[in-house]
């Protein structure tokens, strides 16, 4: 059995390792894309999990900054107090501190950033500073059709969180239409028999909206990231174990 010493050798030669492999070997730094509904909630814990690094949320770092009262959490919630919009700078000086933490050492996945190219721009050259740059950019593609359905099908029971969907999970007292949609007063929740709702966000006129914003602002970040060879497209309309096995592939290291 190894002595006390001998654990700590081992336990430094390790960091040591750790540290070399951080220094010169480039960090894993990934954004994942996907349309609303393409499964990018369940995908991307799964990357996390596989390649032990943080899938970080400009939501949950700007959150995080304010409460900390960093330096650009402070104008963050100066910027909120009177109303406005945060700018990009404000969430890149975020997303630098953030990825400065020990976590995110051998590399990060960011998720729901950068939404437009002038965004994109700006984070590779806060990366470039930090000696990085983005090594893979996957896509979870999905045809418009398939979200409406996948979307526009969810009900949820507000008070509990429990979901629904007309086609795959829906509540035992649904009643269909002549016109093949539910009735609106028959969805009711299974264990309370309260009636259930959509989310505005989950109407078709609003889910149309969404995609359109979701296209126009992805697309010329994809153009903008493909010379480099890092984008990987999954055909994320397939059972999740396919699309997990099609994430997975992407992942590995272009030869």
């Amino acid at each position: 059995t190894l002595g006390f010493g001998s654990t700590k050798k081992v336990e430094e030669a390790v960091a040591k390792t750790e540290d070399k492999f951080a220094t010169y070997w480039p960090r894993n730094i990934m954004i994942l894309f996907g349309p609303p509904g393409s499964g990018k909630g369940t995908q991307g814990p799964k990357i996390e999990d596989l390649l032990t690094i943080p899938q970080l949320s400009t939501g949950d770092m700007l959150r995080a900054a304010v409460v900390a009262k960093t330096e650009v959490g402070l104008k963050a919630a100066a910027v909120m107090k009177a109303g406005g919009l945060v700018s990009d700078d404000i969430v890149v000086g975020i997303i630098r501190d953030r990825i400065r933490e020990p976590d995110c050492k051998f590399g990060f996945i960011l998720d729901g950033f950068p939404r437009t190219l002038v965004q994109a721009k700006a984070l590779d050259k806060m990366l470039a500073e930090e000696g990085a740059a983005v090594t893979k950019v996957i896509e979870l593609q999905v045809p418009d059709e398939v979200l409406e359905e996948r979307i526009c099908g969810r009900w949820i029971h507000k008070k509990s969180g429990r979901s629904y969907h007309v086609k795959y999970a829906p509540p035992k007292s649904m009643k269909v239409g002549a016109d093949g949609k539910p009735i609106a007063e028959s969805m009711l929740d299974d264990e309370t028999g309260e009636p259930l709702m959509q989310r505005p966000d989950d109407t078709a006129s609003a889910l149309v909206k969404r995609l359109k914003g979701y296209h126009s602002e992805t697309v010329p970040i994809l153009d903008h990231y493909s010379p480099f060879g890092v984008v990987r497209e999954v055909n994320a309309n397939q059972d999740l174990d396919t699309v997990w096995k099609e994430v997975e592939g992407s992942l590995g290291r272009t030869k």
